[in-house]
Parts: structure tokens; C-alpha cells; sequence
């Protein structure tokens, strides 16, 4: 069998350490063919975040903060079984676990800085207004006679 595609990055240096993902396979449910009834395609892939050591410990923290309601006595597990061939759905569940702890890990975005509209846009925003008004008001037809 081929070697999969990895390692995963999720961020930086910092990869998906093979020896800590544990994988389970069974029957895909849906349309599959002849095939259907004797392959094992779906995956789950399962990490122990809260045991492993390849997370520096502020992004490990993070990630079991955001990833609380996912969790499972800190395992995050992911499955996959859009594919027919259980070797990309390997590939599909490790790559969305990889893209899921970047995002978890993540620091927080930058406060925004609150800032003024600047007087000359708001002046001219109540100019035009007004003249908005004086042309509709122009279109009553009160003096029609």
C-alpha cells in the first residue's frame, strides 16, 4: 500500500503526529454499487488532544477551550465517507482534522479599534439628504391648481 500524503501542517512546523491517530473503519451508508456490501470505506479518525505532547501547550489549551462541546475525554474525532475508496476518505478525515485544530489553536483576532466617521463624509451625507427632500418635497401636488 502506498504511504499517505502527510505529513498534515497545522500550522507552522508543528504536523499531526501519525503515531497518536487512531483510525476505525466500517461500512459507508448510502448508494455504493457491487461493491457496497464488503468494503470497510468510511473512516473515523480519531486525536487525543488532551494527551498529546506534539501541541505547543497554549495552542493545546486553546484548542480544548474552543473544541469543548467536540470533545469525548478530550479526544476530537472526525469522520469521512463521501468518497468510495476508503484511501481518500483517509485522506479527507486527516486533512479536515488538520484544518480543524489550526482553526481551534488559532490566537484570537486583534481587537477592533474603534474609529470616527470623519466630519467632512457626514456633512455631505446630510447635504445630500436634504436635497433628496427638496426634490420630493418639489413633487407635491399641492399648487397643481
Amino acid at each position: 500500500m502506498e504511504r499517505m500524503s502527510g505529513p498534515y501542517l497545522i500550522r507552522g512546523s508543528v504536523s499531526l503526529p501519525e503515531a497518536e491517530l487512531m483510525w476505525r473503519f466500517s461500512r459507508s451508508s448510502g448508494p455504493g454499487g457491487q461493491h457496497v456490501n464488503t468494503s470497510d470505506s468510511q473512516v473515523e479518525l480519531r486525536f487525543d488532544l488532551a494527551r498529546t505532547e506534539a501541541l505547543p501547550q497554549v495552542w493545546k489549551e486553546r484548542a480544548l477551550q474552543r473544541l469543548a462541546g467536540r470533545l469525548v475525554d478530550g479526544v476530537v474525532s472526525v469522520r469521512a465517507s463521501e468518497h468510495r475508496s476508503q484511501w481518500r476518505n483517509r485522506e479527507s478525515a486527516a486533512v479536515r482534522l488538520a484544518t480543524l485544530l489550526a482553526e481551534a489553536s488559532a490566537p484570537p483576532p486583534k481587537p477592533r479599534k474603534p474609529t470616527r466617521i470623519p466630519r467632512g463624509i457626514n456633512e455631505r451625507r446630510l447635504r445630500e439628504k436634504k436635497q433628496r427632500a427638496d426634490t420630493k418635497r418639489g413633487r407635491s401636488g399641492r399648487d397643481w391648481g
